[in-house]
């Protein structure tokens, strides 16, 4: 679930300098034959860069661009910056380092996972965001006609996977046999996935209605991974004003 620390974003616009119009400025500027030729290059370069990484956003399917610049850590005081560490860099997808990130809706869960995969993308890697129930909903009728090993593909190719607000929504009766199927595959070839949920750990046994594989499914995310916990008002209720509770037990 996106929570609004800051207003939706998109990429930022591409700058372009039209060959005519750079020539015009090499012209100006006195720019010799070798520095006109290396600022060319240096613009393609750019273009490409920057056109690969808006696919890669599309591809990845975020249903809003989050940046780690733009989280307020200041109003999520549970969580510093420098408590992630190495999942800002190439690491994440070199080590394989999984996370999961649980607290109560509004506290930026779903900001960070989109923010750590969009910054796997600007570090020429690949994505997929997805919620949890749009997968096991997915996978579950797969698995229902035979065709689940197909089906997973999507979800194994990716670098990162996304996979957000396990236990928001009530998943089907074989959802831990499905996601793990995803998070076990993944796992072998020691491919990150990054995990949003509000239920406490203890409870995916009932949430995923098995408490074996649930277990299981914890087992290899936190082989390589780890468990941070949100807390704190929901930011997009932060402008209301706390109340003072009433008690209405009999006396």
């Amino acid at each position: 679930m996106i929570s609004p620390y800051t207003r939706p974003i998109v990429a930022p616009p591409r700058i372009e300098i039209p060959i005519p119009e750079l020539a015009v400025r090499a012209e100006a500027e006195g720019m010799g034959y070798r520095a006109y030729l290396d600022t060319l290059i240096a613009e393609e370069i750019a273009h490409r860069a920057e056109t690969r990484l808006r696919r890669a956003v599309r591809a990845a399917r975020f249903p809003a661009l989050r940046t780690i610049d733009d989280f307020n850590f200041t109003f999520q005081s549970a969580l510093r910056r420098q408590m992630l560490g190495s999942y800002l860099g190439v690491e994440l997808i070199t080590d394989g380092r999984n996370a999961i990130f649980s607290g109560p809706t509004g506290t930026g869960k779903t900001h960070l996972v989109i923010a750590l995969a969009y910054r796997a993308l600007q570090h020429g890697y690949e994505a997929r965001f997805v919620s949890a129930d749009v997968l096991i909903g997915e996978l579950s009728h797969a698995a229902s006609l035979g065709t689940l090993d197909a089906a997973l593909g999507p979800y194994l190719q990716p670098h990162v996977l996304v996979l957000d607000e396990i236990g928001y929504l009530a998943h089907a009766a074989d959802a831990a046999n499905v996601l793990y199927r995803v998070v076990n595959e993944r796992y072998l070839r020691q491919l990150p996935i990054l995990v949003t949920t509000n239920k406490p750990l203890a409870a995916w046994g009932h949430v995923l209605h098995d408490g074996d594989l649930a277990e299981a499914i914890l087992d290899r995310l936190l082989e390589r991974g780890t468990h941070f916990e949100m807390r704190g008002r929901s930011y997009r209720t932060r402008h209301l004003k706390e109340t003072t509770s009433v008690d209405t037990t009999d006396a």
